[in-house]
């Protein structure tokens, strides 16, 4: 049932983000080689270059297989992938397909490290990802052979209902691998963390070799209803999800390891606005995170009283900047709330596509090296979760951190950042 679309050009895609599924576009909503840095991001890098990827043609292979940071959590990560079904609907970019199917990634704490290293993604994935992207002198199938951190054959750790589980959204034509780095870093630290492949988004490998690109890049006005479908879509999908995980019978074999009262979610771009939206659709999801999304699913006047976090570039996100869309959530958020801008941050600084994009040698990001924004990323978003689902204490959010001075706490009402 594999659709293959004739892509067409996207306003504001950059080489990188074109290499790993252009994640430049999931910025747009309704009109609205730096040195080596420590794990956790605490040592800042500065390089004498211009801050700007380079061009697909300049490419070159600077560092030999890419690979993912080390995680910062003490334990040895596992993972597997799970072909999911929702008979209950069809698919809502291809009605003609009558079942909504979906495959996701899971990550969890491991007793011991496992024998075989996971893929990043398929060679079929990556290769479509490169030529979208026009990246023709690399070798097609180099992001699958990224290096990960987890391995495919390890055994959870854990006990029963001793795991809470963390949902990942990728950005809009972004694979559910391009937040792989958090998510392993999460499970080092002892959470499950699922990553969902929205279908019809992006380019995805179902069992059989089967592949379904991008239908819903076809849709030429990409207007507030067409936003709203895929907030709407991507809410079903996270309650699906979370139905296949922790309702009877599950669908992966350590299921019972997971705390259906200990569930969170964080998204990037897109997926940082669906967040939202799951959040509204499913009480289970008890705290969210927004990562550089413009926010196109409203909250209601009646508010949503749980915990949520924006956390994105300063240059976009600053209270009253180029991206309003956070204003009229935040007004609505009756909880705990932060507002967070990372100086020097873009838009790829927050996933796996800055890391590996410089790694490849068409990306740079002087102000906020690659690694440094990796480190700021893990260090935040664990926070937050051990902070609404642990209930640990952190200082993090109280006030501005000497060992993250790129990270600054915003007084909205003020439309200051300090």
């Amino acid at each position: 049932m594999g659709h293959v679309m004739n892509p067409t050009p996207r306003r504001g895609v950059i080489a990188v983000a074109a290499l790993l599924a252009f994640a430049a576009v999931t910025s747009c909503a309704p009109a609205s080689a730096a040195g080596p840095a420590r794990a956790d991001g605490s040592a800042r890098t500065t390089s004498p270059n211009p801050a700007r990827p380079a061009s697909a043609g300049q490419a070159s292979l600077r560092s030999g297989t890419p690979y993912l940071p080390k995680p910062t959590g003490s334990q040895p990560v596992g993972t597997t992938s799970l072909y999911l079904k929702d008979t209950s609907r069809a698919d809502p970019w291809v009605p003609s397909v009558k079942a909504r199917e979906l495959m996701v990634s899971l990550w969890y704490p491991a007793k011991s490290r496992g024998r075989k290293p996971a893929p990043y993604m398929t060679p079929k994935e990556s290769e479509l990802l490169m030529k979208e992207g026009e990246i023709t002198d690399l070798p097609l199938d180099l992001l699958s052979k990224t290096r990960t951190n987890a391995t495919t054959d390890a055994e959870p750790a854990g006990r029963r209902r001793g795991l809470p589980l963390v949902v990942l959204s990728t950005g809009f034509t972004e694979p559910r691998s391009s937040l792989t780095a958090l998510a392993e870093d999460l499970a080092s630290r002892g959470y499950a963390v699922v990553s969902i492949g929205h279908t019809y988004e992006t380019a995805t490998s179902f069992p059989g070799g089967r592949i379904t690109t991008c239908v819903a890049c076809e849709v030429k006005e990409k207007d507030q209803t067409f936003w709203d479908k895929v907030g709407a879509t991507r809410a079903a999908d996270v309650s699906f999800v979370l139905d296949a995980l922790t309702r009877a019978p599950p669908q992966w074999k350590s299921a019972a390891l997971i705390d259906p009262s200990r569930i969170a979610m964080a998204g990037h771009s897109a997926g940082g606005a669906s967040a939202v939206g799951a959040m509204l659709k499913d009480p289970r999801v008890r705290a969210g995170i927004d990562i550089d999304g413009t926010a196109f699913v409203p909250v209601p006047k009646s508010g949503l009283s749980r915990p949520f976090l924006f956390l994105g570039t300063q240059a976009k996100h600053s209270p009253g900047g180029k991206d309003v869309s956070w204003d009229g959530v935040w007004q609505n958020l009756t909880g705990w709330k932060r507002w967070l801008v990372v100086a020097g941050a873009e838009h790829v600084s927050f996933t796996d596509i800055a890391v590996l994009g410089e790694q490849i040698g068409i990306y740079r990001n002087t102000d906020l090296p690659p690694a440094r924004s990796m480190g700021i990323t893990r260090t935040y978003v664990a926070a937050f979760f051990d902070l609404h689902l642990r209930t640990k204490p952190q200082p993090l959010f109280d006030e501005r951190s000497p060992r993250f001075p790129e990270v600054k706490l915003c007084e909205v009402e003020q439309k200051a950042c300090a």
